[in-house]
């Protein structure tokens, strides 16, 4: 039975998804966890986060951080060497609008802003567009749960990673499979058009997230 057989349930189906995300990112141990959550929440600020700052404030050598994040996939530099970009959450302006303590940030594609608010410890707003509808979809999302604020029922299309390709280019090998759609119908018709790809529910979207969290980050447990 593969991922994306129909015949899979929820369970198997989020379970199967997460192990596969999971492995995509590279193993943390506890100080650069820290970092990774510190540099989220500078981020999340809405403007581009210099490595001195961000070692400062996590008391790491700011050659060792810059180390670690040059050797990270998915981290994105601007001209001054600071960082715009990181694991789904950017200062630069993409279809996937996060807002957070009045401030709006985006993110790569839809699944991020259901995992990242948590790794903020912050409730959030997010507002994304349907590519089939061109509907404006709604949520508030917190730690604990997320919530449609749209007329319409959410769900969300996924693809099943390619290890080797996310760790060279997660944008172009994931991130672009991966939208909100105001509707089952919506969202089957984009999938038909892209093979691959597949369908979760908002609340397994959701979970999924909340699994990944919770392997990667145990320093969440403390913090």
């Amino acid at each position: 039975m593969t991922l994306l057989s129909a015949q899979v349930d929820n369970s198997s189906l989020r379970t199967a998804l997460s192990d596969l995300l999971i492995q995509a990112f590279p193993e943390m141990n506890q100080d650069e966890q820290w970092l990774a959550l510190t540099l989220y929440r500078l981020l999340a600020e809405g403007r581009p986060v210099a490595i001195e700052r961000l070692a400062g404030i996590i008391e790491q050598p700011e050659a060792s951080v810059k180390h670690t994040l040059r050797n990270w996939p998915g981290v994105f530099f601007d001209a001054d060497d600071k960082v715009i970009g990181f694991w789904g959450i950017s200062v630069v302006e993409m279809p996937h609008r996060l807002t957070v303590n009045a401030t709006t940030v985006f993110c790569w594609c839809a699944w991020d802003t259901l995992f990242i608010p948590e790794l903020l410890q912050a409730r959030a707003r997010v507002s994304s567009s349907c590519p089939i509808t061109k509907h404006i979809i709604k949520l508030e999302v917190s730690s604990d749960r997320v919530k449609t604020l749209s007329e319409h029922d959410v769900v969300v299309s996924f693809l099943k990673p390619d290890i080797a390709d996310l760790k060279k280019d997660i944008t172009a090998s994931f991130c672009h499979f991966v939208y909100f759609f105001s509707g089952q119908d919506a969202g089957e018709q984009w999938c038909v058009a892209h093979p691959g790809s597949f369908l979760l529910s908002l609340d397994d979207a959701f979970i999924v997230g909340k699994v990944m969290n919770t392997a990667r980050y145990q320093i969440l447990r403390t913090t």
